[in-house]
């Protein structure tokens, strides 16, 4: 049994349009999920250790505030784009378009305001919640009215994201959910003790802007290789590794297929990740440095949490082969992600 309960979690400032915000909380018998109306942020999700003590595993705040200042996209969901885009351009049908560049060169997660800075439409479901908002046509300097839905249904130990879009105009869509997380809890110093496999036989290797450059790179013999668990510390230390912020390339397919795992041998918890997305960007939190304070005045210095973000691969609308990115009128996009909550 899932229960659904919804209160209030602050106001956006005036100057964003003082709405409402509030915050869903779904629970089971072994997960306990908050979500928010803004930017469909997960801010909280516990999950039991193997003696079974609940302990929240994502970074994030307690506060509204925390969330509408600039932050690392903690817990949010990305768009139109997940994921960077070179010099924030691409060509449709002969038209260039030029979005905004909020990462050195690049446009990153959806530009200036993206969708995890804005609200959606709540819709409470029996067990989770729907949001839903409609994109206009030229937000971020993307064409296209487009409608989205993101779903979060929670049953037992598993958490499904999904996302639906319909689109008025050709347009570039990877939607994916930005959460960190640290499966010793949220706060804890790093992730090092973490053990990861990735089912991916290829990776995106990138330039110095973080684009990829277009060569698929087989993992084999490499730091990319994820396919046998590793612990994280270790294996960042024999390959001298700053740590990952990269693109894995999934077996292609709709069918929803186990792609990642992590393991916490301290606490015994799992999580495994399951999609139909093509690409997933693993990301070890390199850029934090311990500047933001987080729940329960926690602060998250650099490679204090993990990042597994299920989506089309970088970069793709400029990359023609490069799984299709586009979404054209009288089609939908539709994607689901499954975190699967354990322990061993």
């Amino acid at each position: 049994m899932t229960t659904v309960r919804r209160e209030a979690f602050g106001r956006m400032p005036p100057e964003e349009g003082g709405g409402e915000v509030e915050k869903f909380v779904l629970q089971s018998d072994s997960v306990r999920v908050e979500i928010l109306s803004f930017g469909c942020i997960i801010t909280t999700l516990e999950t039991k250790d193997r003696d079974g003590q609940f302990s929240d595993v994502v970074l994030g705040f307690d506060t509204l505030e925390g969330y509408t200042r600039k932050h690392p996209f903690f817990g949010a969901v990305v768009g139109r784009v997940a994921n960077r885009i070179a010099n924030g351009r691409f060509t449709l049908d002969g038209k260039e378009y030029q979005l905004f560049l909020n990462n050195g060169p690049n446009s990153l997660h959806g530009g200036a305001k993206g969708f995890d800075k804005v609200l959606w439409s709540p819709q409470v479901l029996p067990n989770g919640v729907r949001f839903f908002r409609l994109s206009p046509d030229g937000e971020e300097g993307y064409p296209g009215d487009l409608k989205v839905w993101v779903t979060y249904t929670l049953t037992g130990r598993e958490l499904a994201i999904n996302y639906q879009a319909q689109t008025s105009q050709t347009t570039p869509i990877s939607l994916t959910n930005h959460a960190y997380f640290n499966l010793a809890g949220q706060g804890s110093h790093d992730v090092y003790d973490h053990e990861i496999s990735i089912e991916a036989d290829s990776y995106l290797p990138v330039d110095d802007t973080k684009i990829p450059t277009g060569e698929v790179a087989a993992v084999q013999g490499t730091g990319f290789d994820l396919r046998q668990p590793v612990e994280l510390g270790k294996h960042l230390q024999k390959f001298h590794l700053d740590g990952f912020d990269h693109n894995f390339c999934l077996h292609q397919g709709q069918d929803r297929r186990l792609v990642a795992r992590v393991f916490h041998p301290p606490t015994g918890r799992t999580m495994e990740v399951h999609t139909t997305q093509p690409g997933i960007q693993f990301y070890t939190g390199n850029n934090l440095d311990g500047s933001l304070k987080g729940k329960g005045a926690a602060t998250y210095p650099k490679h204090s949490a993990f990042c597994l973000e299920t989506q089309n691969w970088p970069d793709a609308v400029n990359k023609p082969h490069f799984p299709n990115v586009l979404l054209h009128p009288g089609e939908e996009y539709n994607h689901t992600t499954w975190l699967v909550f354990n322990t061993a």
